[in-house]
């Protein structure tokens, strides 16, 4: 990483950059003034699809996520890992999950099931990295989290009091029932279970109040980092009733025709390219189910989007409280998910259907049916590296520090997790440590988005980025994708596209271009065997003998 210090002009109100960290200190003592350092809000949602949101095409009802974007940047194509922890795992580390020990997944609860006993692959978040939190909480910043961790629950050391955050409450592991959170899918505050006794209670609703109440006690002097993990709209489906209500006819004609909608209005956005075809509907017709079946579908999507409207209305609710401190110019806030659309559950869903709308359950779904609209236009869903796998919404707002001349651009640059950890460093004024504990840490692998972010140029993109979760494997270089599905019954292959002319992956180059297929395989090879990746057969030996 070739990451420049920068300083937050106080006249110009945007960061300017200056030489190095010691020039930076100088112009600041020179001025006889402190650099105001922004707060930083990161804000994540949990299996959500690319073209959910109103600013990313959907129809959902989520108007401070399209204010945010109007009046920030918005990002066309950042990418995420494709799983919920691996993505947690980049995220906080600013490397690759298998760098991190999570290549696969974390341990579930009171089990060692995912540790297979390799470097990539422990099931926990690595002390031999850094975290956002404690590279931030080093710099002099307020550290806090509220929401879904993640990243390692069985030892306390894993968890996020002991990885540099101050305050936090939220869920350990991956997924819990969002109005009884129960060990040991409950709630944690601090390091302690807590007990939830109100009738009313709702985990989007409890994170947010939480992070506000973080952020009225802490110190007024200090800027703070607030990680506001939600677990909306994960399974299991569920959300208050005057919510799903406004939905509650809206998706009776089905996911066919949701998708055609969704990909005109994307189209007439300019958020994809006219010539790009719509993907290929991966589902049954909805006119092939019976009555009873289309009710219950049309249900589990209206749950769907009521989870994503209340987390839109909770993120207003925060916005509003910044707002009335006068923090919210000066603090940067950056929204995206963790992976593409969940089609867990099957094309139909899973979980009983008499538990919708009810505070029962754990796995329910709405389905591959509905996830295929999620993520339109593209291929594939959470857990492939097809761009339905790993391309999330991504807005950056920031008053003080975008120009109001930038303010509602698109940004078509494309990036992805490590580039949160590199551009955190950057407005923190911040070094990333080259050692931890006497032993010598892995060099970050993303690119600052500050030039993007501030308007003072472009990034320096001057290697490709990698994924690989689960046999699954991807690399872009440019404008070019090779990515491989893995399939145990089929022989693997790898596809070639160009994301430029054909972002939906309809047209497979590698007929075409053997030669780039072979030099971007190659590139692969080399990046999978210096950072710990493992083939997926051996790791599925492994599972099975667990």
């Amino acid at each position: 990483m070739n990451a420049k210090h920068r300083f937050l002009s106080l006249s110009v109100a945007v960061l300017t950059p200056v030489l190095s960290f010691s020039s930076c200190q100088k112009a600041i003592k020179d001025e006889q003034e402190e650099p105001k350092r922004p707060n930083i809000i990161l804000i994540m949602s949990d299996d959500m699809g690319y073209s959910d949101l109103g600013c990313y095409g959907g129809e959902i009802n989520t108007p401070n996520l399209d204010k945010l974007a109007a009046n920030g940047l918005q990002f066309t194509q950042f990418y995420n890992t494709a799983r919920c922890c691996p993505t947690r795992a980049s995220l906080m580390t600013g490397l690759y999950p298998h760098q991190t020990g999570i290549g696969h997944m974390t341990n579930p609860p009171q089990s060692d099931h995912h540790d297979y006993e390799l470097p990539g692959y422990r099931g926990a978040l690595s002390q031999h990295t850094i975290t956002l939190a404690e590279q931030l909480k080093g710099a002099g910043y307020q550290t806090m989290m509220t929401g879904k961790w993640h990243l390692g629950m069985e030892e306390e050391r894993m968890w996020p009091l002991q990885r540099g955050f101050d305050k936090f409450y939220g869920i350990l592991a991956g997924a819990a029932n969002f109005y009884s959170p129960t060990f040991p899918r409950g709630i944690t505050e601090q390091n302690d279970t807590t007990a939830i006794h109100d009738p009313d209670y709702y985990t989007t609703d409890a994170f947010t109040d939480k992070a506000i109440e973080f952020i009225d006690k802490g110190q007024q002097k200090e800027p703070f980092f607030l990680y506001l993990a939600y677990n909306a709209p994960h399974w299991p489906i569920q959300a208050p009733k005057e919510d799903v209500d406004k939905y509650r006819e809206r998706y009776r004609n089905g996911w066919g025709q949701l998708r055609e909608e969704r990909y005109k209005r994307m189209k007439k956005m300019g958020l994809i390219r006219e010539d790009w075809p719509l993907s290929p509907q991966d589902s049954n017709g909805w006119d092939s189910l019976d009555g009873a079946k289309k009710d219950e579908m049309a249900l589990r999507m209206a749950i769907y989007a009521a989870m994503v409207d209340r987390m839109d209305q909770n993120i207003g609710k925060l916005m509003d409280y910044l707002e009335s401190r006068g923090e919210l110019d000066n603090t940067v806030i950056m929204f995206m998910n963790d992976n593409g659309a969940c089609a867990e559950g099957g094309p139909l869903g899973g979980g009983p259907a008499e538990q919708l709308e009810t505070k029962k359950g754990y796995f329910l779904t709405y389905g591959r049916s509905w996830a295929n609209a999620s993520n339109t236009p593209f291929r594939e869903y959470k857990h492939w590296i097809h761009e339905g796998g790993i391309a999330t919404p991504f807005i950056v707002h920031w008053p003080e520090g975008i120009k109001d001349t930038r303010k509602g651009t698109r940004v078509d640059a494309y990036g992805h997790l490590p580039d949160i950890m590199a551009t955190f460093i950057d407005l923190s004024m911040s070094e990333y440590p080259a050692t931890k504990n006497g032993k010598a840490l892995p060099k970050l692998e993303g690119e600052s988005l500050l030039p993007l972010i501030a308007g003072n140029g472009e990034m320096d993109r001057d290697k490709p980025i990698f994924w690989e979760h689960e046999g699954n494997k991807g690399v872009r270089e440019d404008n070019l994708k090779l990515v491989m599905k893995w399939d145990n019954e089929a022989e693997q292959h790898w596809e070639l596209y160009d994301m430029e002319k054909d972002r939906t992956e309809l047209h497979d180059l590698s007929g075409e271009m053997p030669d780039k297929v072979e030099e971007m395989a190659a590139l692969w090879q080399e990046w999978a065997a210096a950072n710990q990746v493992e083939p997926w057969d051996k790791i599925q030996k492994i599972l099975s003998s667990k």
